[in-house]
């Protein structure tokens, strides 16, 4: 499809409502994430959150055409290597909801389409140009004013969200060779399936917790969000350009910063936001050049 025809085929209104729903999903996700981080490792909550989503996927093949015909991959050595990264990014994601501010977490999260940039040369074979480096180095100064390196303490929740950030990208990248290939629900499969089994191997050391009552309802919102988060994003790039729906995405840093704000009391820093926009700047200038090319 042309940008002229993209463009004329674009739907705003509905992209904006499934992006809202999207940044409602994530948000959920990281308050209920926060909250069972009293009774759960990130190894733990990741094993409920794949079962629960074990159960919603394996729902929807079944009611699918193709049946369990989805789940064959042509390529599973690729799908063990993206969920090894995707875990690891999600587990560190986690941490860092739980340890620093919701806005740090968010700003570093941006960064994701600054890493691809960088990565992708080296994995995809895509090409470098003047245009994706002073997008990436960009996307780093942003970085830069968030962290404020020399000024505020960095902590491993710091390093954790930009870990996580890093883990994220790799995840797309993977994400983009496996999709020549094999259907969304077989890669919905896979993920929830194999990162059941990893967050179940590495909580076996000291025992696998059973949540509280008081628990469980987080566990539960973290599972079906994780899922909705993903859906509502892909529905508003379906529904739109991805140069109309990235710039929606920054509303979750105010809306992220206001919950920690009226929830825990976290501080409204300029700097965040200056170097979140930053960011956001680099992700933009990147999509329009790729659309240009």
């Amino acid at each position: 499809m042309t940008q002229v025809a993209e463009a004329e085929h674009a739907r705003p209104l509905l992209a904006a409502a499934w992006m809202m729903g999207a940044v409602a999903s994530f948000s959920a996700m990281a308050l209920a994430g926060r909250i069972t981080y009293s009774e759960l490792s990130t190894f733990e909550l990741m094993f409920y959150r794949s079962a629960i989503g074990l159960m919603v996927v394996s729902v929807l093949i079944m009611r699918s055409r193709r049946g369990w015909a989805h789940i064959r991959s042509r390529h599973p050595g690729l799908h063990i290597q993206r969920n090894i990264v995707h875990f690891a990014g999600q587990n560190m994601w986690f941490y860092a909801v739980a340890v620093i501010p919701f806005a740090q977490v968010v700003a570093f999260e941006f960064t994701n389409p600054i890493w691809v940039a960088l990565l992708a040369p080296l994995a995809l074979g895509e090409r470098w140009t003047r245009r994706r480096i002073l997008c990436v180095l960009l996307g780093f100064i942003g970085i830069l004013i968030v962290a404020r390196p020399g000024q505020v303490t960095l902590t491993l929740g710091h390093l954790a969200a930009a870990g996580s950030a890093l883990g994220f990208a790799l995840n797309t990248i993977f994400t983009k060779r496996i999709m020549r290939h094999d259907t969304v629900l077989c890669v919905l499969f896979w993920m929830v399936f194999l990162q059941m089994l990893m967050g179940l191997a590495l909580s076996l050391g000291d025992g696998v917790t059973w949540p509280s009552a008081a628990v469980w309802p987080w566990v539960g919102l973290v599972g079906v969000c994780g899922l909705s988060a993903h859906y509502c994003l892909t529905s508003a790039l379906a529904a739109a350009p991805a140069t109309v729906v990235a710039p929606m995405e920054f509303v979750r840093l105010p809306v992220m910063a206001s919950i920690g704000m009226l929830a825990y009391g976290e501080p409204l820093e300029w700097a965040v936001f200056v170097g979140a926009g930053l960011i956001v700047a680099a992700n933009l200038l990147n999509i329009m050049s790729a659309r240009r090319s």
